[in-house]
C-alpha cells in the first residue's frame, strides 16, 4: 500500500499482506489494531504502528478513522526496530506524519525525504510503547486464550480455564510467562484494553464499555484503562470527537 490518507468506516478490515519497504500506519482520528503471528498491536490517536518488511500483518480499523499511511524506504528501516511495534506520537512525529500524507506537492525539491528523515529521527529516540498481546503457540493455552478472546467479560479463574483447556492452574501460570511474557492477569487486562478502544472509538460510553469489558465498575475500569493507555477514557473519546483532522 502506497503512502496515502483516507477515510475508512468502524470494522473495516485489511487481510493479511507484506510489504517490500517499511510501513508506519497512523490514525489521525479512530483507532487500529495490526496483526501479525507475533500478536495484535492496538494504536489509538495517541500512537503509530511500525511494520517492518517482509513481515505479513492485517489491520482492522475502529471508529471512523483517518488512516494515514507511510511508506519508509530500505535504506531507512534500519534505523527503526526490526520487529513490529507501536510508537507514541509527538505533535512534531504527528504534523510530519500528517503532511508527508496529505498528498501535496513538495514546495521544494527534496523536501519530502527531509521530512520523512525526521519522522525516523523522531522514532529513532522515542521509547516503544505497544499495546501488544502476544498470541500463544502451546494446543492448552491457546484453548484458554481462544475462550476469553470469545468472551472477554468472562469472569472465569484460571483454575477453570486450565479445566476447560486440559491443564492445570499451574501450567497455564507458567505458559502465560514462558510464552507470553506476561501473567495470565496482565494478557487478560490487555485483551479488554483492546476491546475497550474499540467500543470507545464506536461511541460507547465509559460505563457501558467497562460492563462490556469485564470490569466490575466504572472507577476499577478507569484506573486500569489510564495505566496502559496513559490517559482516561474519557479523555480518549473526547480527542476522537474533537480530532481537528475530522470532517
Amino acid at each position: 500500500m502506497p503512502s496515502g490518507a483516507g477515510w475508512l468506516p468502524h470494522g473495516y478490515h485489511l487481510d493479511s499482506h507484506t510489504h517490500e519497504q517499511g510501513q508506519l500506519v497512523y490514525a489521525a482520528a479512530g483507532t487500529l489494531a495490526t496483526t501479525t503471528e507475533r500478536g495484535t498491536w492496538v494504536a489509538p490517536a495517541n500512537r503509530v504502528t511500525w511494520t517492518p518488511p517482509g513481515f505479513a500483518h492485517s489491520h482492522r480499523f475502529y471508529g471512523r478513522t483517518d488512516a494515514r499511511i507511510l511508506t519508509i524506504p530500505l535504506g531507512l528501516c534500519d534505523e527503526l526496530v526490526d520487529h513490529p511495534s507501536v510508537f507514541a506520537v509527538s505533535p512534531l512525529l504527528r504534523e510530519a506524519v500528517l503532511a508527508l500524507t496529505d498528498e501535496r506537492p513538495e514546495p521544494r525539491p527534496g523536501a519530502h525525504a527531509r521530512l520523512l528523515a525526521v519522522v525516523v529521527d523522531e522514532l529513532y529516540d522515542t521509547a516503544e510503547q505497544s499495546l501488544h498481546l502476544p498470541e500463544p503457540r502451546d494446543d492448552r493455552l491457546r484453548a484458554a486464550t481462544d475462550l476469553l478472546h470469545a468472551d472477554p467479560a468472562r469472569p472465569a479463574t484460571l483454575t477453570e480455564l486450565g479445566r476447560a483447556a486440559g491443564a492445570g492452574e499451574r501450567t497455564l501460570s507458567r505458559l502465560f510467562h514462558a510464552e507470553l511474557g506476561m501473567s495470565f492477569h496482565r494478557w487478560r487486562t490487555t485483551l479488554r484494553i483492546h476491546h475497550a478502544l474499540a467500543h470507545l472509538a464506536n461511541g460507547m460510553s465509559v460505563t457501558d464499555t467497562a460492563m462490556a469489558c469485564g470490569w466490575s465498575n466504572p472507577s476499577s475500569f478507569i484506573d486500569a484503562f489510564s495505566s496502559v493507555v496513559g490517559q482516561t477514557p474519557g479523555s480518549y473519546q473526547a480527542e476522537l470527537r474533537d480530532s481537528p483532522t475530522r470532517p
